[in-house]
């Protein structure tokens, strides 16, 4: 009977394992096609301004053609009707270009506000000065990386109560931000495991995943929806497996806050479509 409840466990494992393997590569591609769509915005941006430029010298050419008109002349009513003309529109011209380029700037200005704020509040409650405990932003998503040693015993998946007072800490900032994703991201370093009850370091990483994500959904009433529990194993390392400091610096536990700025990459988008007609 044992035997059929181990068995029965592992399976449900691994299709829980399967289950987020693809989550996790949807939401990496969803975050590479996000970078790709500010990358070529950006390139876009660069050439509105270096078009701005052109006209403000085109601009500044009519402007002296028109004052050696007057010149010739002595009456501004003589100015020609042809430099006049082009004048108006190199103008309004450059007003589109200055339009289009505000609006460019708003989206990216607004989106990095969202992830500067995010990261300022995370490193206010969660206390940056605990060295164990990092926040920063990684392409446009904020990461909060806390060594295992605050959150598990060695090769066990078992929370801490250290632990779950920090992860309250975090749990404060979700709860206030209901439309944000949270990937909790677990990692190990590469000496095996060899308690039995689980298989390997990936199992091991996947179950202190779930563990963190059930503390802050039963303890801390984060919402289910919001979280999705990731085991890395040892297969993402910081540094190389080669020492003691490395090995203890490879094996820790990430939440990643994902802010919805989809709505800021729809302008970007849209603004960009506009610029093609």
């Amino acid at each position: 009977m044992k035997k059929v409840v181990l068995v029965l466990s592992v399976v449900a494992l691994t299709f829980t394992s399967c289950g987020t393997k693809k989550k996790i590569a949807e939401l990496e591609a969803k975050n590479k096609e996000c970078q790709d769509l500010l990358n070529s915005t950006t390139v876009k941006l660069n050439m509105c301004l270096s078009e701005k430029d052109m006209l403000n010298s085109q601009i500044a050419d009519l402007k002296k053609t028109n004052s050696d008109l007057i010149s010739n002349v002595g009456n501004m009513t003589m100015l020609s009707a042809k430099g006049a003309e082009n004048l108006e529109k190199s103008l309004e011209s450059l007003k589109e270009k200055d339009l289009k380029i505000s609006r460019l700037q708003d989206a990216l200005t607004r989106k990095d506000s969202v992830t500067l704020a995010l990261v300022t509040s995370l490193k206010g409650a969660v206390g940056i000065s605990d060295p164990d405990i990092q926040v920063n932003v990684e392409k446009g998503v904020v990461m909060i990386s806390i060594a295992d040693k605050l959150l598990f015993k060695s090769g066990s998946y078992e929370i801490s109560d250290r632990a779950k007072e920090i992860l309250g800490k975090v749990a404060k900032v979700v709860n206030d931000k209901p439309n944000f994703e949270c990937m909790v991201e677990s990692h190990t370093d590469n000496v095996p495991y060899r308690n039995g009850v689980l298989l390997d370091n990936w199992d091991l990483s996947a179950k202190r995943a779930t563990a963190v994500v059930r503390v802050l959904t039963e303890t801390h009433k984060v919402n289910p929806k919001q979280l999705i529990a990731a085991g890395r194993g040892e297969h993402l390392p910081l540094v190389a497996n080669n020492t003691v400091e490395n090995r203890a610096a490879n094996r820790r536990t990430r939440i990643i806050v994902m802010p919805k700025i989809d709505e800021f990459y729809d302008m970007i988008e849209k603004e960009m479509k506009n610029q093609s007609k």
